[in-house]
């Protein structure tokens, strides 16, 4: 197989030479472009663009790791990382981690091996292959988290304010007269569980009511929701309001309030959070917090094309807006009727 020493020799180039006639041929004078062209075209070399783009600068593909593919959440973000990605001319290489920090090394390592440009990890552990690349590249390192923000990642982030948003929820139903108010949490390593527990904590201390704030632990997917409402609606003192920190385990806490045969929001008042498309179309429909999902995953390709150019001077933490939307899953509490109580 003829190599691109090869070529250099017959053309009496250097490599790097006859590597530049091909990649960058404008860089080149013109005689020696026609020379290297005409020994390329005599000993029919073929360029072998992968193992070109090993040795160059630039591949023109991304690699997006996602924690959860099956989650409708990602779904929205990855559609808005390959529209802008496809904008740039970049190629996006998806990732299921499914969550196994053996796959996100994998992953990892794609970049390690410069086989693509950059990396974008949507969920929250860095790997230990891009932590090294971090300790040697610093500031240069093309890497993005999206949705999850750990500040002490030291990385550039797309994201909301999470326990603003989380507080918010909490004020309105404080507003609309729920006092016993129950949480149903994420994982608890994920920095969306922490930041929205903060804020809903913040809120209730604010009313006076934290004794009366209780949680249960999920992991985001509808059969979770499911059990922690079972546990909630079995209390001697069951809570008015449930919050849960995804739409997926919001729905499946709405099928366990239809199996107990409690009316929602007559008796039971349910919010959600990312308006996943389902959400409207539950019933009753979803009480959420709105993420912009899709300009999450296109300011992810945005920060991470400011890294590859130069224009990022250090780790940015881009919040973006979101917005509380009501449905009908959520009615008045106990201390929100007429003639009740303050």
């Amino acid at each position: 197989m003829t190599t691109i020493r090869d070529v250099a020799t017959a053309a009496g180039v250097s490599r790097a030479t006859a590597a530049r006639v091909l990649s960058s041929p404008e860089l080149v004078a013109e005689k020696t472009r026609a020379r290297v062209l005409e020994v390329v075209e005599r000993l029919g070399y073929s360029r072998n663009s992968v193992a070109a783009s090993l040795r160059t600068t630039r591949t023109g593909r991304i690699v997006v790791t996602v924690p959860d593919i099956s989650n409708p959440f990602f779904s929205r973000v990855i559609r808005g990382v390959e529209e802008a990605a496809q904008e740039a001319g970049y190629a996006v290489l998806l990732g299921d981690t499914r969550n196994d920090r053996d796959r996100e090394e994998q992953y990892a390592e794609m970049l390690n091996r410069r086989e693509a440009d950059g990396i974008i990890f949507l969920g929250h552990r860095l790997p230990t292959t891009l932590a090294r690349i971090l300790d040697r590249d610093g500031s240069r390192a093309p890497i993005v988290n999206g949705c999850e923000f750990t500040p002490s990642l030291g990385v550039s982030s797309a994201h909301i304010d999470n326990a603003g948003a989380a507080r918010e929820v909490m004020e309105s139903l404080y507003t609309m007269g729920h006092r016993d108010i129950a949480l149903v949490l994420g994982p608890p390593d994920s920095p969306l569980t922490r930041d929205r527990l903060i804020g809903a904590q913040r809120a209730a201390e604010d009313h006076g009511l934290i004794g009366r704030l209780i949680a249960e632990s999920g992991d985001f997917s509808v059969e979770s929701g499911r059990r922690a409402a079972n546990v909630l609606l079995s209390l001697d003192r069951p809570p008015t309001a449930i919050f849960c920190f995804s739409d997926e385990m919001a729905i499946g806490t709405l099928a366990a309030a239809r199996s107990a045969q409690i009316s929602c929001p007559e008796a039971l008042s349910v919010v959600g959070f990312d308006d996943i498309q389902m959400a409207r179309y539950v019933d009753p429909p979803l009480t959420t917090v709105r993420q912009p999902m899709a300009d999450i995953g296109r300011k992810t390709v945005e920060l991470l094309l400011d890294i590859l150019h130069g224009r990022q001077a250090g780790p940015v933490s881009a919040t973006l807006p979101h917005r509380l939307i009501i449905r009908q899953s959520v009615g008045l509490g106990p201390f929100g009727r007429p003639g009740a109580p303050a």
